[in-house]
């Protein structure tokens, strides 16, 4: 397809319109009045140009390039929405399009500017919408359904997670990360996605009194982003991460074995949990606690005075205290 002002619409290389005779005018008519319109700056009469001719004549070589013109009209009117579904329509259609890549880039910079707060003009471009970041994660998606092996599939994975953060999901955030790491490994974006996905299982760590499923996670994928992207510059703030996550698996070991030795008199469970407490991080402060309490559990196990390693005991009474008055 090829425009000029002095012979409006032509088609070049032989190929044929996939219309005949009096509809074939009619498209062609309508393609050359939409034409006219763009140029002259009237985007909504050449929009609606453009659209009777993608609905009325699908079948036309045509029609791909009214979705792909309204699409471009719809853009420049910020109707972020209508842009979209145009440029998908192509896609959709007329899948050997030769503008492809073009038409893909297009969807993720409208995904993008949505994700960060852009609004879609509505009521005819009058009024500005809401901000909907719901719509762009849809938008990220069927990007990667479009192409999943062009560019632009991991980046769109990646901004699938922003945006689950932005609308606190975190746990589909990290579905989204570890689609990204396990299909796209090779990616530049991989070792972010490696430390992203670690930060996110250590937010959702609730303290060493409660179950430590996301610490042992995030424990797993800080390892590996050292283990697999040791000069990333980013190494700094895994180890920090790492020696976090560490010490809250040993500190809640230590609870444990806290509540049988002091709470139940059970040496053997105690024993147990304060030896995982030092295997969990045996460099660290935790781990000489641990030893300290494994050297009082024998000592209160074989009858002796345990000792005092300056703190009071979990179960320990408070000192009572008498006031003169």
């Amino acid at each position: 397809m090829v425009w000029s002002r002095e012979t409006g619409w032509r088609v070049e290389g032989g190929a044929l319109s996939g219309l005949a005779g009096p509809e074939g005018r009619k498209a062609l008519d309508l393609m050359n009045e939409a034409r006219t319109d763009e140029d002259k700056g009237s985007n909504r009469s050449a929009i609606k140009a453009y659209d009777q001719v993608a609905k009325k004549y699908p079948n036309s070589i045509y029609a791909p390039e009214a979705y792909y013109r309204s699409a471009k009209l719809h853009l420049i009117r910020h109707e972020y929405t209508k842009a979209f579904d145009n440029f998908q329509q192509v896609i959709s259609r007329y899948p050997n399009t030769k503008r492809f890549s073009e038409i893909i880039g297009e969807q993720y910079r409208i995904a993008s500017a949505m994700l960060d707060g852009a609004r879609s003009r509505i009521f005819y471009g009058l009024l500005p919408g809401f901000v909907n970041r719901e719509k762009s994660l849809e938008y990220f998606e069927t990007i990667l359904a479009n192409a999943p092996y062009s560019d632009y599939a991991p980046l769109s994975l990646m901004n699938i997670a922003r945006g689950h953060q932005k609308l606190k999901q975190t746990e589909d955030g990290m579905d989204a990360l570890d689609r990204m790491i396990n299909n796209y490994p090779q990616s530049l974006l991989a070792p972010d996605a490696y430390l992203k996905l670690a930060q996110a299982h250590a937010s959702l760590v609730d303290g060493p009194y409660y179950d430590q499923g996301s610490t042992k996670e995030s424990i797993t994928y800080f390892t590996d982003f050292m283990l697999l992207f040791p000069s990333d510059p980013n190494i700094g703030a895994a180890e920090k991460g790492l020696d976090g996550m560490k010490t809250m698996l040993a500190e809640s070991k230590i609870k444990i074995g806290d509540f049988y030795f002091y709470k139940r008199n059970n040496f053997t469970a105690a024993r147990v949990f304060y030896n995982e407490a030092i295997t969990s991080y045996p460099e660290s402060a935790v781990a000489t606690r641990a030893k300290s309490r494994l050297a009082d559990v024998e000592a209160k196990a074989s009858g002796k005075p345990v000792p005092s390693d300056g703190k009071t005991p979990p179960d320990a009474p408070k000192k009572k205290r008498f006031w003169l008055f």
